[in-house]
């Protein structure tokens, strides 16, 4: 099962990427908690201060789009992605 991660601004800093898939086995149940962690765990502690709030939640400001369709939920953590799925991490865009 793969799922394709695309990066803007900072996280792009940060993995040196603008895009990367990532592998899981069929029996994993893969949501959004857990391609973040794996992700905190391949990129380390600054990918992790950037996503992540003292509480290990999704930061405020970012905003989670999965296959074009942003992720309002309280629990976006808890969403379940599919095979095949492409979540993209977006900070905010400012403009004048």
């Amino acid at each position: 099962m793969q799922i394709s991660i695309r990066y803007f601004t900072r996280l792009r800093e940060i993995t040196g990427k603008k895009e990367e898939k990532i592998f899981f086995t069929e029996k994993q149940k893969i949501t959004v908690s857990l391609t973040l962690k794996t992700l905190s765990d391949r990129y380390g502690k600054p990918f992790t201060d950037y996503i992540f709030d003292s509480k290990d939640q999704i930061k405020n400001f970012l905003q989670l789009i999965i296959n074009g369709a942003s992720i309002t939920q309280d629990n976006k953590l808890e969403i379940p992605l599919q095979n095949g799925d492409t979540l993209i991490i977006l900070p905010p865009v400012g403009g004048g």
